[in-house]
């Protein structure tokens, strides 16, 4: 690809998550190669691009799996770029999988509530000597788990195993357990593939409910119908480049986004 594109769509407000001149490499092919954006507060945007583009070695700096070469990642104001994937829930980011990964033996319920930060019950010595704290903090856990179980209509499957919950479900059920850290920044990979088209259309709803409550979401998605309907803004990967972003109706009738997918121009 040609050039470097520099994403501008954070210019109206103080980014939340802000990526500059990431590079990332095997050998001497840049997987990512000189990625610059910035996503506010509230937005929900897409990145798309062809299989090899560098969409997931992206998400993996981003989620602090992997480590740039160069460039720099901020985070809710504060340089993240070599701090390790455990650290960034502390920095308000959440992310989900591909493929769900649920505690299949345990409930629906208990999944949600491991998802909690600073659950008072994990700590053996305070449970040991303030019992009745403790047990008051699970209890206000508990609750806000069956209220996110509310909000992803699983609510009614709270005490069942969760190996029992279709593929989509099992996404619902990783939003939930995500949700209930309370994270400012959630990084969504392919949340909708495998759903059926009625917990889509549920996922988008929730997703647009977030968003309108100041939740910013970045998800990597390959149905451009969904992108095109869900997202406020779009980014592009190609050949590891930004190669564009913007509006979904605008990106989406590029030229270039065609030859990027197919490979040929436009016609």
């Amino acid at each position: 690809m040609k050039g470097t594109i520099r994403d501008e769509g954070a210019a109206g407000g103080l980014p939340v998550l802000e990526a500059r001149q990431l590079v990332w490499a095997l050998g001497a092919h840049r997987v990512v190669d000189d990625v610059s954006f910035g996503i506010r507060r509230g937005e929900v945007v897409g990145l798309i691009g062809p299989n090899g583009a560098g969409k997931s070695t992206l998400f993996s700096l981003l989620a602090g799996e992997r480590y740039p070469l160069s460039g720099e990642i901020r985070l809710n104001g504060h340089t993240v770029t070599s701090e390790p994937a455990e650290s960034r829930p502390e920095r308000g980011m959440g992310r989900t999988f591909q493929v769900p990964r649920p505690f299949a033996a345990l409930s629906v319920l208990e999944n949600v509530m491991l998802g909690a930060r600073g659950h008072r019950g994990e700590r053996l010595v305070e449970g040991l000597l303030r019992p009745a704290a403790v047990r008051r903090a699970e209890q206000r856990v508990r609750d806000e788990a069956m209220q996110w179980l509310e909000f992803t209509t699983l609510a009614p499957l709270a005490r069942e195993p969760a190996r029992v919950l279709s593929i989509g479900q099992r996404k619902l059920l990783e939003l939930a357990r995500l949700l209930i850290a309370a994270p400012s920044v959630i990084l969504l990979d392919e949340p909708m593939a495998g759903v059926q088209p009625r917990l889509i259309e549920l996922l988008s709803e929730r997703l647009r409910s977030l968003a309108q409550a100041g939740m910013t979401v970045l998800l990597v998605e390959h149905q451009l119908s969904l992108i095109a309907a869900l997202c406020d803004r779009v980014l592009v990967m190609a050949e590891g480049k930004l190669l564009l972003s913007g509006e979904p109706e605008a990106v989406l009738a590029d030229p270039r986004v065609a030859e990027a997918y197919l490979g040929m121009a436009a016609t």
